[in-house]
């Protein structure tokens, strides 16, 4: 069991509040991501909220950023892929 330390932060003028990147890592949470605050008695559980598409739009800017490939290049590549694919599952008709 990962052992519960507390760590402080403090709100800004504007109700900004900066999670540590020490909890940033450990809970997965990245820039742009949308979390849930969770009202409980006199405190708050503050927790990833997964919104699949946002997500996945995020993934695919981060992983062109990091290859360079262009977005037509991806598609043109999802493409051909898919022509493989379908090509492996259904072949061509025999006569």
């Amino acid at each position: 069991m990962q052992s519960v330390r507390s760590i402080t932060a403090a709100i800004k003028s504007r109700g900004q509040l900066t999670i540590p990147k020490k909890i940033r890592v450990r809970s997965h949470l990245e820039e742009g991501q949308i979390v849930s605050i969770i009202p409980v008695g006199d405190s708050v559980i503050i927790t990833p909220r997964r919104l699949e598409l946002d997500e996945a739009r995020r993934e695919i800017r981060r992983i062109l950023r990091g290859t360079g490939i262009s977005p037509e290049e991806l598609l043109a590549g999802l493409k051909e892929e898919r022509e493989k694919l379908y090509q492996e599952t259904y072949g061509k008709k025999s006569r």
